[in-house]
Formats: structure tokens, C-alpha cells, sequence
């Protein structure tokens, strides 16, 4: 919050105003400039719009309507009308940079970083001796690069939350084998020579007797 309170006081206090030939005006520009100067902006702003009603090409008349919204911080009805009085191409090249560097301004406030930027060096192009000019595109030049810088760090960290490490997989436990004891072994052993001798034992008892001779009948 107390950067962009920053923010706006820089560029409040770098609003180009441009001198207005009074003859060529009406009496409503007249009037919007002494109100303008009184802080009057919103009535400032009426009388520029009557001014308009009767000369809507008028440079002064839209681009002095476009600094009254700006200190009303109505940022995009300034930079309209930034706009039209740059279409009017006027013959000075002073008036073209100051429009340029307060369309700058009005982009830098909605947060047009970049934009902002070609505006002050569209107006640097028409005026380069105008230092607030040249001091406000390295002010939106190192927002635009800190912006960057944050936009990559918060990608990486989204990346990182996207694509966590893996994580080691616990060892599966192995099976362990018995532990045999000595007596457990000579019991199995026992057991399998019982087997081994009953087997024989068996073998012997279903082996086939011998045929005794038969005696002839003769």
C-alpha cells in the first residue's frame, strides 16, 4: 500500500499541464482551467466538457479534461482523452510529449506496465530534454522488471508443487528364515531314518515268496 501511494504522489507531481492560448479557447476552457488550478477538479471537468460541446476537436479542452479525471484517479477516462488529443496532432511537439507522458501515467496507474513504457518513450521522442519524462520510463522499466522476477519465482514454486521430488520407497521387510535348532535338527534327522527303515521293513514284507517245486504227479 505505501509503495502505491508512492506511485501515485510521483506521478500526480509529474502531470504535464500544458499552457493554454486563451484567445483560441472558449470562455468554459477558461473557466475549467482557474478551477483546475483551484483543485476544483470535478468542476474543472464540467466546464472542459462544455468546452468540448462546443469544440470537439480541441486539444486543450481533451487534454485538459484528461489531467481533471486524472486527479479524480478516473485513469481510464483520462487516458481517452489522452487519446484524442494526441489524434489531433497539434503543431507543437511539447503538447504531443506532455499527452504521451500522461497517457504513460494514467497506463502505469491501471497497472499497463508495459505499455506505459512505450508512452513515455513516444514522449521522450518528441521532447528528450524533459527529465520527469525520462525518470518516470527508469521508474516503470524497474517495475516491469521486478515484476518479471516475481512472476518467474511464483512459476517455480507452482512447478515445484506440480512436480514434487519422489519420495524413497520404504524396503520391503524380507522374509527371515527359521532358525533351526540342534535338537529340532536331530529330531527331523530321527524321524526321516524311522521313515527310511519302516520303508525297508515294508519293502521286505511285500517282496515275493519263493515258488516251491512242484512234484510231478507220474
Amino acid at each position: 500500500m505505501h509503495s502505491m501511494k508512492k506511485i501515485i504522489y510521483i506521478l500526480f507531481m509529474s502531470l504535464v499541464v500544458v499552457p493554454v492560448a486563451a484567445q483560441k479557447e472558449s470562455d468554459d476552457v477558461r473557466a475549467g482551467n482557474k478551477l483546475y488550478k483551484s483543485s476544483k477538479f470535478t468542476d474543472a471537468e464540467i466546464a472542459y466538457r462544455k468546452g468540448l460541446l462546443k469544440n470537439p476537436r480541441s486539444f486543450e479542452a481533451n487534454y485538459n479534461l484528461g489531467n481533471a479525471l486524472f486527479r479524480q484517479k478516473k485513469y481510464s477516462e483520462a487516458l481517452e482523452r489522452y487519446n484524442n488529443a494526441i489524434s489531433i496532432k497539434p503543431d507543437e511537439k511539447e503538447k504531443i510529449a506532455a499527452a504521451f507522458h500522461n497517457t504513460g501515467n494514467s497506463l502505469l496507474l491501471d497497472n499497463k506496465i508495459e505499455e506505459s513504457i512505450k508512452a513515455y518513450e513516444m514522449a521522450l521522442k518528441k521532447n528528450p530534454k524533459d527529465n520527469e519524462t525520462r525518470y518516470n520510463l527508469a521508474y516503470a522499466q524497474a517495475l516491469l522488471k521486478k515484476q518479471n522476477k516475481d512472476k518467474k519465482k511464483d512459476n517455480k514454486q507452482d512447478q515445484q508443487k506440480q512436480d514434487p521430488k519422489p519420495q524413497p520407497q520404504p524396503q520391503q521387510p524380507q522374509p527371515q528364515q527359521q532358525q533351526m535348532s540342534k535338537d529340532n535338527a536331530q529330531q527331523i534327522l530321527d524321524a526321516l531314518q524311522q521313515d527310511e527303515k519302516n520303508a525297508q521293513d515294508k519293502a521286505k514284507k511285500q517282496q515275493p515268496r519263493t515258488n516251491k517245486k512242484a512234484e510231478k504227479d507220474w
